[in-house]
């Protein structure tokens, strides 16, 4: 299985995280992985009203929850946001 690191910045918590992600999954289920990730890691504190959404740090565009991690532009080494 590949994997990718990214740097994850979750503003609601003003923390980064150092994340392995699998590249053969949709983003959709790499933000339902990340949500529950910070929640673990926070004593269930991230609780977020509506579905988080990954933006690019750089550029700020939304990552299209349909396409897998490889077939978009999140590279290893790539900053999100998960907001």
């Amino acid at each position: 299985m590949d994997k990718i690191l990214v740097k994850v910045y979750v503003p609601m918590l003003e923390k980064i995280y150092d994340v392995w992600i699998p590249s053969h999954k949709r983003i959709y289920n790499v933000i339902a992985l990340l949500v529950k990730a910070v929640n673990e890691l926070n004593d269930n504190c991230y609780r977020p009203e509506k579905a988080p959404m990954l933006y690019d740090k750089i550029t700020g565009e939304i990552y299209d929850i349909n396409l897998n991690v490889k077939e978009s532009t999140m590279r290893s080494g790539t900053e999100v946001i998960l907001l």
